[in-house]
């Protein structure tokens, strides 16, 4: 094993700092004689290729949350967990063929603009606000402290001391390019970014693999790690298949069918179609036909991203277990021990980097690690941004504020996003598995929202009422199937079911209540419903067979680790 984090990775991480900072602020100068318009700012003066829409994409997607998360995840489940990863791939085919039209025919800034051209005012600020919320409070957060956290474990100690100025020098960093430049900054720092992110990615698996036996042979430490744990390469779990190592039954997380016919798809169309630090790179392409070649691109990259964020998480299983095969509190290395005692599943990827990863190349990875909190934090902020900028400030409080104007406000609003951020997320704690933890919470929500979203884009008779209701009430259903089986009543109603068939539950049920409301209203087409033709769905040549081949891998994959 190598502890040291030497000079020479010093000297590599520095490298890729300067080369992101410098083009960061090359991107985000102004032209002689021009000042940056808001579509500059916010949109990138709707200029971004297919590739770097791809690339950005992805690097927006895999941050602490994935790397170190889904990692965790890994450990726990096994590769059961990239149904996140090669279900997206087709989701964003989806998003491709039958959302992104809709959105660059309305020539959308933001996500909850959206919402107003299709319902009301109103609603938009309500939506407008709680994503604010959702991208300060969690999503900022829970990346700059998985962050802190990797860092902290990779070049400190381990025992926290340095999280917190890991996290300010992670959230400047960011904001250092993306608060100057706005969404061009973020997306073409973002093309380096994947590079490094699965280049690093893929050395860090290498390693991990050529550690894992004697032979020094990466092959064989595949064959080794397959052979060890066969039960951790299924894709479809049955109940009480798999245990992960603090007891919990794999299933509750991942209830075998519903990753393709269920709950999934809820939680993969809210992120991949209606998430603005996402979708807001679709939206800055040079033409629609520009940006379904840019989601083709990114779905062919997530296909191969559980290599580098799901297979490391096993490797480190395998490494811990005891000499009967079987992990435990006793076998596991001191550096899973959290302070409540129990193994802390989300320590995999910093443990290998820490641990296995020879000098140079770590310095590498710590800088692949870094490129993947550093373009999720820089998309969110500036997401966070244009949704202040745009849906509050803009519409609420100054409805006449010119370009000059609206940039100023957007760059206030990255500083004091970030600077809110910084302050809570080391109150985060240790959340064990953290990108479960993240996609349980955010179901409780996003179902409604989805709802409402689909309803809007393909059903023309759904009210503005209705959809207020319908978000309204989501909540509760949520909450419903969420809590109240906990002791509150043995009726067989109060039934106890994963989170994934909650959200199914809860977008059905909204779908339903927006339906019924609808009806009652008249049952007419609303005046903002969208006319959908049969032209505005087509596609290219080349989108089509990308799909078509992104399907059959997915299918061989599935069929092979069924």
């Amino acid at each position: 094993m190598n502890n040291d984090f030497s000079s020479i990775d010093i000297v590599v991480f520095a490298s890729y700092a300067l080369i992101i900072l410098s083009v960061g602020l090359w991107v985000s100068r102004n032209k002689k004689g021009e000042t940056k318009s808001a579509e500059d700012y916010f949109l990138a003066s709707k200029s971004l290729p297919w590739w770097a829409i791809g690339a950005s994409l992805i690097a927006a997607n895999i941050s602490a949350e994935q790397f170190i998360g889904m990692s965790g995840s890994g450990f726990a489940l096994g590769l059961a967990i990239a149904s996140y990863e090669w279900m997206a791939a087709i989701t964003l085919l989806v998003v491709g063929k039958y959302f992104l039209p809709i959105f660059i025919e309305k020539k959308l800034y933001t996500i909850p603009e959206f919402i107003e051209k299709r319902y009301s005012t109103n609603l938009k600020t309500i939506l407008a606000v709680f994503w604010i919320a959702l991208f300060i409070f969690v999503n900022l957060t829970t990346v700059l402290y998985l962050g802190g956290k990797a860092l902290d474990t990779i070049i400190g100690s381990g025992d926290g001391s340095i999280i917190f100025v890991c996290i300010i020098c992670l959230g400047f960093f960011a904001a250092a390019y993306s608060l100057w430049g706005g969404l061009a900054a973020v997306a073409w720092t973002d093309v380096i970014q994947v590079i490094l992110l699965i280049f690093g990615g893929l050395m860090m698996t290498y390693f991990a693999l050529v550690n894992v036996t004697d032979s020094g042979n990466f092959i064989e430490g595949l064959k080794f790690i397959y052979n060890e744990i066969p039960e951790r390469f299924t894709m479809i779990l049955s109940k009480g298949e798999i245990i992960t190592p603090n007891g919990r039954d794999a299933w509750n997380d991942l209830p075998g069918i519903a990753v393709l016919i269920g709950g999934m798809w809820v939680a993969n169309l809210y992120y991949w179609g209606f998430n603005q630090y996402i979708i807001q790179r679709t939206l800055a392409s040079k033409s629609l036909e520009e940006g379904q070649k840019g989601i083709a691109f990114a779905a062919f990259l997530k296909l191969i991203i559980p290599i580098i964020v799901v297979l490391p998480g096993m490797i480190a299983y395998v490494m811990n277990l005891d000499g009967s095969g079987i992990l435990t509190k006793e076998s596991v290395d001191i550096g899973f021990i959290g302070s409540n005692g129990n193994i802390v599943n989300d320590n995999a990827a910093p443990w290998l980097i820490k641990n296995f990863i020879p000098v140079g190349i770590k310095g590498l990875i710590l800088a692949a690690l870094s490129a993947a909190i550093v373009s999720s934090l820089a998309s969110m902020l500036n997401s966070t941004s244009t949704i202040f900028t745009m849906d509050i400030y803009k519409s609420l409080i100054n409805k006449k504020a010119d370009d000059k104007t609206m940039v100023k406000v957007g760059r206030l609003s990255v500083l004091v996003s970030l600077i809110i951020a910084m302050v809570i997320a080391p109150q985060l704690g240790n959340l064990g598995q953290v990108f479960q933890f993240i996609q349980e919470y955010t179901g409780v929500v996003s179902p409604g929202i989805l709802a409402v979203f689909l309803m809007g884009l393909f059903y023309k008779k759904a009210t503005n009422n209705a959809a207020i209701w319908g978000v309204i009430l989501s909540i509760p259903i949520a909450m419903f199937f969420k809590f109240a089986p906990n002791g509150w009543s043995t009726l067989p109603i109060f039934v106890n079911i994963p989170f994934m068939h909650q959200m199914m539950a809860t977008c059905i049920g909204t779908m339903i209540i927006i339906y019924f409301i609808s009806y009652i209203e008249g049952n007419e087409d609303d005046p903002k419903g969208i006319i959908i033709t049969n032209k505005l769905f087509r596609t290219s040549t080349q989108f089509n067979l990308s799909a078509i081949s992104i399907l059959l891998i997915t299918a061989f994959l599935y069929a092979f680790f069924w």
